[in-house]
């Protein structure tokens, strides 16, 4: 196995936390404004469905998820819900001090976090995380700062590609082919 593959191994052993940005992470960063018939407008974003399994097995070894985003909405609401992630933060730019404040409530050291994050604002918390992942399609400058690039781009399998890295590195990925493969 090559150097590379071991050291990012290493560091996904102790993950004990999976974070997300959104907008380009679990989505590929389009928004749909939608018109209503009473003119109002709605918006919507696309989720990756490998992702969402994905999301659900890291949960089912008692890895926590949870997503901090800028923008988020009633789309990123019911993803959240409906995958059991036990953090949400939506609205704030300050992504340090959401950082943070998870790290206290779930007593954790950043060393026990993975964060997959695709653009600016997320590169202090790339550079914070134990595991710092980018999917394939970020910006330069948080490629620059992850750990590791998916081979997936952002709402496209990037997350699903995190979580394979995760669970392998936990001993928990023969188990979940297993279920499948059998």
């Amino acid at each position: 196995m090559p150097e590379f593959r071991k050291a990012l191994l290493r560091r996904a052993a102790p993950v004990r936390l999976l974070l997300m940005d959104c907008d380009g992470v679990l989505t590929d960063g389009t928004v749909f404004f939608l018109t209503t018939p009473d003119g109002s407008v709605a918006e919507t974003k696309g989720f990756d469905c490998h992702d969402g399994i994905a999301l659900r097995w890291v949960r089912d070894v008692g890895i926590d998820t949870g997503i901090i985003t800028g923008r988020g909405g009633l789309a990123v609401q019911v993803r959240a819900r409906s995958l059991d992630m036990r953090y949400l933060v939506e609205g704030r730019t300050d992504k340090v001090e959401c950082f943070e404040e998870i790290l206290q409530n779930a007593g954790l050291k950043a060393s026990q976090v993975a964060y997959v994050g695709d653009d600016l604002p997320d590169v202090p918390l790339l550079r914070r995380a134990g595991l710092s992942v980018a999917p394939a399609n970020a910006r330069p400058e948080a490629r620059e700062a992850a750990h590791w690039i998916t081979p997936s781009r952002g709402g496209r399998g990037a997350v699903r590609d995190a979580i394979e890295l995760i669970l392998t590195a936990q001993g928990h990925w023969q188990g979940i082919l297993d279920r499948y493969m059998s």
